[in-house]
């Protein structure tokens, strides 16, 4: 089996969420979803994870049919299961209900073994004070970044 190197990141999640606790989930797909999450044709960047009588479902993650499917192709945008042990399950659940937290995928990769996961986040929204907070370190850690490249 080739190496593949697919690694779809959710770029806008460390923005406006604060990341509390990080899982690494299997996921439940067709055989045409993998064959277009191998090509790296698959988005997550509106995507949330939601709770559906007890399990775990990816809402909104963008699957781009495959090409080369019949009419048996997959619908784009529908809901997919994440696989996680029942003890993270439940713990994840009860945060989820008791604080208002949310589950938001942070990256799509293949693992080596060639099965998709999905890493996901137990996360905190952001109020506008906290962005502009990030925003102000990020271009004060770039200027540093550029003054020591001058004297180097």
């Amino acid at each position: 089996m080739s190496k593949n190197n697919i690694n779809i990141k959710n770029r806008k999640a460390k923005f406006q969420y604060e990341v509390l606790e990080k899982f690494v989930a299997g996921i439940k797909l067709a055989g045409t979803e993998i064959k277009s999450i191998r090509a790296g044709k698959a988005g997550i960047a509106e995507s949330f994870c939601e709770f559906h009588n007890g399990e775990l479902f990816v809402i909104n993650m963008h699957v781009e049919e495959y090409s080369h499917a019949t009419h048996f192709n997959h619908n784009p945008k529908s809901e997919r299961k994440l696989l996680l042990q029942k003890k993270e399950l439940r713990k994840l659940y009860k945060q989820v209900t008791s604080t208002g937290l949310t589950i938001i995928p942070l990256r799509l990769f293949i693992n080596d073994r060639g099965l998709a996961k999905l890493s996901i986040a137990l996360c905190k929204g952001k109020k506008t004070h906290d962005k502009r907070e990030t925003i102000k370190d990020r271009d004060s850690k770039r200027r540093l970044d550029r003054i020591k490249k001058e004297f180097n």
